[in-house]
């Protein structure tokens, strides 16, 4: 029976007894109406996993510590992705399962045919909303390690922050993601609704070390781009 997994953002410790926020509290007694002394497992990001038996207590829930365990489910590929801002459901679509394939970071991308009117609220409220997507993904993909969301950055910026390999994707490219080798870190750059402009593409290429590579002879939407290459990354030099 698999036991129910929840983020809990605190110091864990073997032997200690912590409040669960609330969030999680309300979902072990008033969703799953979990009982007295039944066991969870916690995870704070630290890369382990805490067996924890809770106690119930109106809208409270504690749990008590009794062992931690190393999550060894990490790709050996660490790829850092950075998306392009897609409209409403598709970029969280994209986080989720970006996170269940087995990236380790996140950055949304401001590119020539982004629509991104946020002020600096607006803006927090969508972090914030991109975030819990992330934790969720962890939580049911059983990841301890949860990826580093960053702030919206524009193209080129993203590009100068690391000095990271990486790949693009552009219909009518030559090369394969067969083609390409990875020492175990990279950069993944996944374009909008519309695709990269023209300039935007010779940017990446001309000024960083990044390689042009299809995915087949059919366009595919942003979403499923940028799904795909990640799977075949990790078929390829990770761990599927």
């Amino acid at each position: 029976m698999r036991i129910n997994r929840f983020y809990q953002a605190s110091e864990i410790k073997v032997g200690n007894r912590i409040s669960l926020c609330k969030n999680v509290s309300n979902h072990i007694s008033r969703v799953l109406r979990l009982k007295d002394e039944q066991e969870i497992e916690l995870f704070n990001g630290d890369g382990f996993n805490y067996c924890a038996s809770i106690t119930i207590s109106g809208k409270t829930v504690t749990a008590s510590i009794l062992s931690q365990t190393p999550a060894e489910n990490e790709s050996p590929l660490k790829i850092h992705l950075g998306q392009a801002i897609s409209r409403g459901e598709r970029m969280d679509f994209t986080l989720q399962k970006s996170v269940e394939l087995g990236v380790v970071s996140i950055t949304p991308l401001i590119t020539e045919r982004v629509q991104f009117r946020y002020d600096t609220k607006r803006l927090q409220k969508k972090l914030h909303h991109w975030q819990k997507i992330i934790e969720s993904a962890c939580e049911q993909s059983g990841r301890a390690l949860v990826p580093t969301l960053n702030s919206p950055l524009s193209l080129r910026c993203w590009l100068e922050s690391e000095t990271l390999p990486g790949l693009v994707f552009v219909p009518g490219a030559t090369s394969k993601i067969a083609d390409f080798s990875c020492q175990g870190a990279m950069r993944l750059v996944v374009g909008p609704e519309g695709g990269l402009s023209e300039s935007e593409v010779e940017l990446i290429l001309n000024s960083h070390p990044f390689t042009a590579t299809q995915l087949g002879p059919r366009i595919l939407r942003t979403e499923t781009a940028a799904l795909t290459g990640i799977s075949i990354l990790q078929a390829q030099f990770g761990d599927l």
